[in-house]
This record gives structure tokens, sequence and C-alpha cells, in this order.
């Protein structure tokens, strides 16, 4: 166990504690349900089910895992007395994924409130920022009461949760119907039901909260054990996720029509792209069926309400996790002493600002965070891997025969999916974290654009856009789309200024990406003050064969101006890139 002289207060009662972990594990079901059907369509039952089996089994091994860890931590208290190296890395893999957590979490809420309210990604952006710096302002009291506050959002939505699946049962024989078996082979379901595993993060916070949760009764403080606060916590949230994604998961399948569409989202009859929105649109069809549409639309944005601040919520767990981890990493003198120090609530200040900032920082600084999704999926299950496979190989641990036993065939599994992660990275959690964030879905299938690439300068939704993406289509060519915003005069800020943050390139990008329908089309951005040189420079860096450059139809000077850019672009293109003017 580690040692140290300072402790923090442990407050946290069960009820807090399992809000706490609900805030994370329980917001799986907003997008599991969704994503399954877009890997299996009618099948996905299936895939859904398994789930939530290795759910329930990582969920047990996990109660083994708190009564031996009272002091938090997760995998980086499992491998600290083992291997100094492998808990660092462990604590860092987990430090980043709660940092992605809070960020991805805190966006998804307000896409959530922005179907609402019809939010900009921008405003988007800034109000997820503000809702970190809230949050964390709020953990300056103490996990105890961000848990009081996480256990206040938590009934709410486990009220939802439970009148949605009641509103699934009249339709089970529909469900049952729709209900397809699985085709394809191991190797293509086994890929599926690793592209869902994201329904497993959080539970690996349970473990971090142990250090503020009350000892057991009549518990040595020189052994303590925290299992009546942990196991509790553990065993109400894990019935609670398992069995109603189940049930949703089966409920879903009672919608007729649903398509899964070439870039794996989700389309409905009434709807297009619900594939991250599952959950929304089956309240809104079977509480249509019952009351009519306009209660419908009522329990759609009640869901969309309690599923938002749910998320928030989440925001909250990875925040108390962050301080919780870089408390302990402190006390072993990996981090400095300053991340000890307690204020009077018994919360090290360092730690909270490093908790809050940072997320806020990401979540309003970087616009586009695919390649994150992609990381987040492998260090959350990696963290769970090393975690059981350290606890159930430690021959120190006093563990029973079956709990070891059973730790270790979790570990394989786990190790398995690992694996199978970083040799896929399935591209169904770049496009959710895309969505999220409401970018167009940009395809990269070069396979089928294998051509040399068209490049396609534009500023604004018309015919020139549509002959580009038919001329690349026509040809199985990649086509990069460029927009540049021209400014006479350049500050640091503008150069690294990306297409999300320009409302007019994002609409013309996300307009591009539905007519493409499927074909490859890479956005190129850039802020310029010669926007000949810079198009000619990129149509060099990608090699392409042709630029296409829309016609003067104007008159006047915005007409001269046109003409004169297309004058320069042909003097400064090289002789083997075919200039194309559009009229």
């Amino acid at each position: 166990m580690i040692a140290s002289d300072t402790k923090r207060p442990r407050n946290v009662d069960w009820k807090s504690a399992a809000a706490i972990l609900y805030g994370d594990w329980g917001t799986s079901k907003a997008y599991v349900v969704g994503l399954a059907f877009a890997v299996a369509g009618y099948s996905s039952f299936w895939l859904i089910a398994a789930m939530c089996t290795l759910t329930a089994l990582v969920g047990v091994n996990y109660m083994t895992i708190c009564k031996h860890y009272p002091d938090g931590g997760g995998v980086y208290a499992s491998v600290r007395h083992r291997s100094q190296i492998i808990s660092i890395v462990g604590a860092f893999l987990l430090i980043a994924d709660y940092i992605v957590t809070a960020a991805l979490s805190s966006l998804s809420a307000f896409q959530y409130l922005g179907q609402v309210f019809h939010l900009t990604p921008y405003a988007m952006s800034v109000c997820a920022a503000i809702s970190i710096l809230v949050i964390g302002a709020l953990n300056y009291l103490g996990p105890k009461h961000t848990g009081s506050l996480a256990f206040f959002i938590s009934v709410p939505t486990a009220i939802v949760v439970v009148l949605l699946g009641l509103f699934c049962l009249p339709h089970a024989t529909e469900a049952i119907h729709n209900i397809k078996p699985l085709t394809g082979g191991f190797a293509m379901n086994w890929t599926g039901f690793v592209g869902i595993v994201l329904a497993l993060s959080g539970v690996e916070a349970i473990a971090n909260a142990t250090g503020v949760m009350p000892l057991n009764p009549g518990c040595d403080p020189a052994k303590p054990c925290v299992s009546k606060t942990s196991t509790k916590a553990l065993t109400i949230v894990m019935i609670e996720v398992c069995l109603f994604t189940l049930l949703l998961g089966f409920g879903m399948h009672a919608l007729h029509g649903l398509d899964v569409t070439k870039d794996g989202d989700v389309n409905g009859p009434a709807a297009q792209g619900v594939r991250d929105y599952m959950l929304n649109y089956m309240a809104q069809i079977f509480v249509s069926g019952s009351f009519g549409a306009t209660a419908g639309h009522i329990a759609a944005a009640i869901v969309s309400f309690v599923f938002a601040f749910l998320l928030l919520s989440a925001v909250n767990t990875a925040i108390v996790d962050l301080i919780a981890i870089s408390f302990l990493m402190s006390r072993d003198k990996e981090l400095p002493g300053t991340f000890q120090k307690l204020n009077n609530y018994g919360v090290p200040n360092a730690g909270l600002i490093i908790a809050t900032v940072i997320p806020a920082i990401l979540v309003y600084a970087v616009s586009d965070m695919a390649g994150l999704a992609d990381l987040y999926a492998v260090g959350v299950v990696g963290a769970i891997a090393t975690n059981l496979g350290a606890s159930s190989t430690d021959k120190k641990l006093d563990l029973v025969r079956w709990e070891r036993w059973l730790m270790f065939f979790t570990f394989l599994v786990m190790l398995a999916i690992e694996i199978t992660l970083l040799a896929t990275k399935p591209s169904a959690l770049a496009r959710a974290a895309s969505k999220a964030l409401g970018l167009p879905k940009f395809h990269h299938d070069l396979d089928v654009a294998s051509g040399s690439p068209i490049l396609c300068a534009v500023r604004g939704i018309g015919r020139t856009l549509k002959f580009a993406i038919e001329e690349a289509r026509d040809t199985k060519r990649p086509l990069y789309l460029l927009f540049v915003r021209q400014q006479p005069v350049l500050t640091e800020q503008d150069r690294k200024r990306k297409w999300p943050d320009d409302p007019e390139a994002l609409e013309i990008f996300r307009e591009a990406s539905e007519l493409a329908d499927g074909h490859t089309v890479l956005p190129c951005y850039a802020v310029s003050d010669s926007p000949a040189d810079t198009i000619v420079d990129i149509a060099a860096t990608v090699g392409a064969s042709r630029v296409i450059l829309g016609g003067a139809k104007r008159t006047g000077l915005i007409s001269a101006i046109r003409g004169n850019l297309i004058r320069q672009v042909s003097q400064l293109l090289p002789e083997e890139i075919a200039l194309l003017v559009y009229s």
C-alpha cells in the first residue's frame, strides 16, 4: 500500500460514489446502442448482449480490485509495487484518458443541447470550455459536494432511462421479429464487437475514487478497506448499465426502416443521421405512437437534456479522477509536492487547477478530436487490461482462487481487444467524435479514388464545387477542396486558424461532404495574403494533376480581381499541372 502522512478526507458515501461512477459509465448507453446498429444492423442485439456480459465481468473484477487498493490510483496503484516504469506509463495513460474524457464529454453534452437550441460549432466549443471551468470551480469544495450534485443528476437520468425502457416493452414482439442472426464469420463479428468497446469506459473511475471513500465499520486504519462502499456503488451502477443497455438495444430493433449509410451512420424513415442520438429517436417514435407527435418531440427533448447533464457529470468524474491520480503521484514523489497540499475542503489545489484548465483549453483550441478519440479507446482498454493483468498475476495479493482465474481470463479478453484496436483503430470512433463536434464527415476511400489528385479552390457553394466533385468521381481521383481566406495582413493567430473555426469554410466543406456521397474529398484551408501563391503551393504539395477554378461571371471590380487571380495562378502553375476554369 502507498503510505504517506498526507490523507484526503474519506467522505464520499456509496450514493455519491455510485453517482460519480454513473456519470461516466452510465453515458455509454447514449452512444453504444446506435453505434452497434451501425456495425451490425438488425443483428446488433447479439453484439450488445456480448458487450453487456463483458461489462458485467469487468465490473465484478473491479469489485475485487477496489477491495485490495483502498487508496485509489486505479492501474497506477496496482502496478506501482511491481514496476515503477509501467506504473508511470499507466498513470499518464489514465491522465490522458481523463483529459480527453472531460473534453469530449463536454462537447457531446452541448451537441445534445445544440439539437434543442441550435448552437453553432463555435458556440458549442465555448460553452463546453466554460462548463469545464465551472465544474472545476465546484470541485474546490471537494468530491463530497460534487458527488451530491452528480447524484441529483443521475436520478432523473435513471428515471428517464427506466421510462424509455418501459416504452420499449410493448414493442417486444416486433423487436424479436426483426432481430437477425450474426453473419460474416468470427473475424468480422469480433471486429464489430471491438468497435463498441467504449461501453467499458468509466469503470476505472471507481478504482480511482476509493481513496475518498469511508472505511468499512471497525476497519483497522493501518489496513484500510472500503469494500462496503465500493462494492455497493459498483453493483448498482453495473446492473443499471448492463440491464438497460441490453433492454434499449433490444427495443431499438423494433424500429422499422433503419438503414446503415455508406459512411457508417444510421438513417430512419423520419430522421437522418440518428446513430449518435438513437435514444432520442427511440423516444420520439415510441412516445409519438402512444401519445402523438407533440409528446414525441417533447420526449426527445427531455432525453437530450438529461443525457447532456449526465455527460457534464462525466466531466466531473474525469476531474475528480485527475485530482486523485495527481495526488497519489505526488505522494510517491513522481510529481512535485505541491500536488498534495490540501485546501480547507481536502482538495489539492494544484491538481484541481491542472485538471480543470487543460481540458478547457483542449476543448476550445482543438477543433478536430478524431485522432484523440482513437487514442482514447486504446487508452481505456489498455488501462483496464493492465490493471487486470497486474492484479491477477500478483502472487502477494490475497485473492481467492476463483477471483484470480476470473480476473486472468478477463485480462486475456481485454488484451485481445487491445491488440485488435491497435491493429484496426475503428473509424467509427473518429466519425463519432466528428459528429459530436458537428463537423462534416469526409471520406478517404483511396481504393475507389486512386488516380492523381484534383485540387479545386472554391469561395462558395455553387456550380464549380459540384462540377469538381463530379469530375473527381468520373475520373476516380481524390479531390482536394481548398478554401483560402484572404487577408491583407496576417497575425500569428491567423496562421494557426483551422477550417472548423471559419463558419463559411465549415458550411462549404459540410455541403461538399454531402455532395460527395462516399467519394474521397479532403478539405484544405489557408489564411493568406496571396491566394494565387497559396493555391499553387498546395497544388504542388499534394501532387495535383489539375487545378479547377471558377470563372469570373461578375462585373466591375470583383470580376477584375477574380480574373487577376486566374491569370496569376496560370502564370505560377508548373507546366505539368493543368488549369481548368469552369464558367
